[in-house]
């Protein structure tokens, strides 16, 4: 007897035979929904795009770390976010190790924990009249922090003005000396008009931008009175607003024909004989700015024959200044510069300056010139100007 085939479910709505396979899916068996992405791998890239680079490099790890585990998404966002961690950590750390190490170079040596007298003032908000401190007292020093004092204490300099230079480009290193030393000591002699009366041991200084610093926009050009060599107190300050306008009006003519006298040619009249005779005419003309002066104050009561005296000097003066501008050979250039030097003497200033009333002391850059004692040489740099980085 045969054994009858096995009974099959009969066909109808809702069923069939056989079952259907389960439907494709992410993740476990038995699950019909992919699987979650994993939170720390969007947060890694996040993080170390925008945030704190460091910590995206540790979601990215533990991102992938749990993506291998639940087998969940994300595996790429991850790895992208610890590259991007990675190297935005780098980028940072540069820049950290880049700042830290111009701070430190500032504070590093034994000036750093060195007491200076007065409050610590950033460069840019000096004023003309202010006096400040420098650690060590070196004014020459671009690693430099500023302590501003009053000038009845014991201070290394003292500002003279503050002006900014002309827009445009950066200046050719001659170019922005040049500028920066003829502004400065017209700066310093209309601060201190009477240069007699200022100390040996005073000098010019500036600081103007550097090059870097001029990119960030810095035009800023400060003008002082050095004094850090000796231990110098009171203001040296002797402007027009302290005078009376006979001295004011004296000292500006005497200025001016210091300031063009120290601007002779760097070169040696041979290798420039056409600027030497362009300089002879400027100081021709200084000159006789201050001959006019002068002759206006002729009669003046208790000066009349120091006046007098001067004015023959600065004649004689004058006649020598004017054949060296027209001089054709190195030779009759020096021959007239000479005899103009000679012309004017200390003495002769001295008792015109006495009778004014201003200082009679004779400076170390006049009575030891290049003209020799007396011969009125004229005034030079009297310290290294320096350029400062404020940037």
């Amino acid at each position: 007897m045969s054994t009858p085939p096995p009974q099959q479910p009969a066909a109808g709505p809702g069923h069939s035979w056989p079952p259907p396979s389960p439907p494709p899916g992410w993740g476990p068996p038995g699950t019909g929904h992919p699987p979650a992405l994993n939170g720390f791998a969007l947060a890694s890239l996040l993080v170390g795009l925008l945030c704190f680079p460091p910590l995206g490099i540790v979601f990215a790890v533990v991102a992938l770390v749990q993506i291998a585990r639940k087998r969940e998404r994300g595996r790429a966002l991850a790895v992208v976010g610890l590259v991007v961690s990675v190297l935005m950590t780098g980028v940072f750390a540069a820049g950290a190790a880049r700042y830290a190490g111009a701070f430190l170079g500032r504070l590093d040596g034994p000036r750093a924990t060195e007491r200076v007298e007065g409050r610590l003032t950033a460069m840019d908000d000096l004023r003309p009249g202010d006096c400040f401190n420098v650690p060590g007292g070196d004014l020459l020093d671009e690693a430099r922090f500023t302590y501003r004092v009053g000038c009845d204490q014991v201070h290394d300099a003292e500002v003279t003005s503050t002006t900014l230079l002309g827009p445009g480009g950066f200046p050719a290193p001659g170019k922005l000396k040049e500028t920066a030393t003829d502004t400065c000591w017209k700066a310093q002699d209309a601060y201190a008009m009477d240069t007699w009366a200022l100390p040996a041991y005073a000098e010019m200084f500036y600081f103007s931008p550097s090059e870097e610093s001029w990119q960030s926009g810095d035009r800023r050009l400060l003008c002082l009175i050095g004094t850090s060599t000796q231990e110098h107190r009171g203001s040296l300050r002797k402007d027009a607003g302290m005078l009376t306008p006979d001295q004011v009006a004296l000292l500006g003519a005497l200025n001016a024909a210091d300031q063009a006298l120290g601007r002779a040619p760097g070169r040696d009249v041979g290798e420039a004989l056409s600027e030497h005779r362009t300089w002879a005419r400027e100081v021709d003309e200084a000159l006789a700015a201050e001959e006019r002066t002068l002759q206006g104050a002729s009669s003046r009561e208790g000066a009349g024959a120091s006046v007098r005296a001067q004015l023959g000097e600065v004649a004689a003066a004058r006649k020598e200044w004017q054949r060296a501008s027209r001089a054709v050979r190195p030779a009759d250039f020096q021959r007239a510069w000479d005899a103009a030097l000679a012309a004017l003497t200390v003495d002769t200033e001295k008792a015109l300056r006495g009778a004014y009333g201003l200082s009679t002391t004779v400076p170390e850059w006049l009575s030891s010139g290049p003209g020799g004692p007396g011969a009125g040489a004229g005034r030079g740099p009297s310290a290294e100007s320096v350029r400062w980085s404020r940037g």
